[in-house]
């Protein structure tokens, strides 16, 4: 096992980070390729915490919905 530096993390990730070629919404490829860079972390022995930052994607939505232009 490896000398491990943190035995927790808190991983914040954008929407962004999720998001396919067109750079909106999420594209499930992304988000595996996502988990499985995360699962490798966790492999190693680390617990790891991860909150997904999507504001745009929620004022998009509530925008839209109100009829305002994105």
């Amino acid at each position: 096992m490896t000398n491990l530096k943190y035995k927790r993390i808190l991983l914040k990730l954008g929407g962004e980070s999720l998001a396919g070629e067109n750079g909106v919404g999420i594209d499930p490829i992304r988000a595996a390729e996502v988990a499985e860079i995360v699962k490798g972390v966790y492999d190693l022995g680390v617990q790891v915490a991860i909150v997904i930052g999507a504001g745009n994607l929620w004022r998009g939505a509530t925008g839209v919905a109100r009829h305002m232009e994105r």
